[in-house]
């Protein structure tokens, strides 16, 4: 596990703030001025992503070797030796992100085909298609993974695109272990982790994610593309081959199935469009409060107009939650549904540092579905206050000269909803589940049997 450590230790705030402030100091003017020349020699060039990738790569190299034996990191430690390479990476490359991403027609080209076939495949494709066990099926913990892999085009530095792929792949992964514990099942490995990854890359479909993944390749630092990181980085490419291959075989799919259903997916999508550019150009043909004429298409009827703009009333949440309730109390196997926690009769005595982990993706996937439910509600949005979630470093840098500046990220916190109060039975449901011994906290053995 060399440079296990590598990538954590690079991601303080305070080591890129660091690196700046080093920048800023006189005896750095020899380092300013060649990043500088780099990157204007870089950016007047005709782009050649392999030659690009090279040069890249050798600059970087040359530049943590002068960092190495120059007097202004004399007595630094290897992290902060490690944190000044990424602070490097970072500021070249966000200065060569319009350059040196998606370059090339032929990207940009396999980029809109790979996003319409997910599209298309986002339609009728099923875990099982897949072979992904019942088990380790969990809507929750995908749409969490599902929007870290999303974020991936807010970010230009080779790094941070990186922790997005990262965060992804550890929520499905703390998924399965979960999972694993709580139906007593053996440690998940690569054949039950890359089918769930394929599934949320093609849900989540992120813009453009061919160039990215390219992009990483070529330009984040080779020495540190190593140990966990390579390995879901790797997955990622895997699944991006899988589905830009994919065919009926792949889903375990009839042929003539396949086609089917690629094509009324096509047909879907292309009804969508339709729709909405008919809906654009009626309204764009009347001025406001000039009836449309029923020739043009404009309006047909009082019942068809409340068809497509009166929505279907929906059930309040709580009563929802009361059915919910009333329905567990009368299920027989009540503690199936409550498999994939496996703290939920844990007391503080039973935890372990080892469990943190475990509890805040529970926690976050507590959090997530409860407001998806209460979005999809007629409540009061004041019932549950959410604001944006921390974030990658982001990469807002300023010249050199003109005082560079440390990106932030803004800590959040999703508030408890008073709406969990109004959960009917629970105390009956609790009483239900104490009587049954599988429902307990997996302790120290289990734990250390996922590690």
């Amino acid at each position: 596990m060399e440079n296990a450590d590598a990538f954590v230790s690079s991601t303080a705030p305070l080591t890129w703030h660091d690196f700046l402030e080093r920048m800023r100091h006189p005896s750095a003017a020899d380092f300013v001025k060649s990043i500088k020349s780099f990157i204007v020699s870089f950016t007047n060039r005709v782009p050649d992503p392999e030659r690009d990738s090279v040069s890249v790569q050798e600059f970087l190299a040359s530049m943590e070797g002068a960092f190495r034996s120059h007097s202004l990191f004399a007595g630094c430690t290897e992290e902060e030796l490690e944190s000044a390479g990424e602070g490097l990476e970072k500021y070249v490359m966000t200065k060569l992100f319009n350059r040196a991403f998606a370059s090339l027609p032929e990207d940009v080209k396999h980029d809109e085909e790979l996003s319409e076939k997910m599209s298309l495949l986002q339609q009728f494709i099923r875990p099982e298609n897949l072979d992904i066990k019942p088990t380790f099926q969990n809507e929750t913990s995908w749409l969490l993974a599902q929007k870290e892999l999303q974020k991936i085009n807010m970010y230009k530095a080779p790094r941070d695109k990186i922790v997005c792929i990262l965060n992804c792949c550890k929520v499905i992964n703390n998924l399965l272990l979960n999972a694993s514990i709580a139906s007593n099942e053996n440690t998940p490995g690569a054949d039950e982790f890359l089918p769930v990854l394929i599934f949320v890359t093609i849900k989540a479909n992120p813009p453009q994610l061919h160039s990215n993944l390219l992009y990483i390749q070529r330009y984040r630092r080779q020495s540190r593309l190593v140990s966990e990181t390579a390995y879901y980085f790797t997955n990622i490419l895997s699944a991006e081959s899988f589905i830009w291959n994919i065919d009926a075989q792949s889903l375990s799919m009839d042929a003539e199935e396949f086609k089917n259903n690629m094509e009324s997916a096509r047909a879907l999508l292309s009804g969508l469009e339709t729709h909405t550019g008919n809906q654009n150009q009626d309204t764009s043909h009347h001025s406001i409060g000039e009836p449309a004429s029923p020739e043009k298409g404009g309006t047909k009827s009082v019942n068809e107009a409340e068809k497509y703009h009166a929505p279907p009333k929906k059930p309040s949440i709580s009563v929802l939650e009361k059915k919910g309730a009333a329905d567990l109390l009368k299920d027989d196997e009540l503690n199936r549904h409550f498999q994939e926690y496996p703290f939920l009769y844990a007391s503080a005595g039973d935890l372990t540092v080892d469990d943190v982990e475990s509890l805040l993706n529970s926690y976050k996937q507590l959090v997530l579905r409860y407001v998806c439910l209460s979005k999809g509600m007629p409540i009061s949005s004041s019932s549950v206050s959410d604001s944006a979630k921390t974030e990658p470093q982001t990469d807002t840098m300023r010249n050199f000269e003109d005082g560079m500046n440390a990106s932030k990220g803004e800590d959040t916190r999703i508030q408890e909803s008073s709406s969990f109060s109004s959960l009917v039975d629970i105390d009956n449901i609790e009483m239900k589940l104490h009587t049954d011994a599988s429902v307990r906290h997996p302790g120290p053995d289990a734990d250390e049997a996922s590690t």
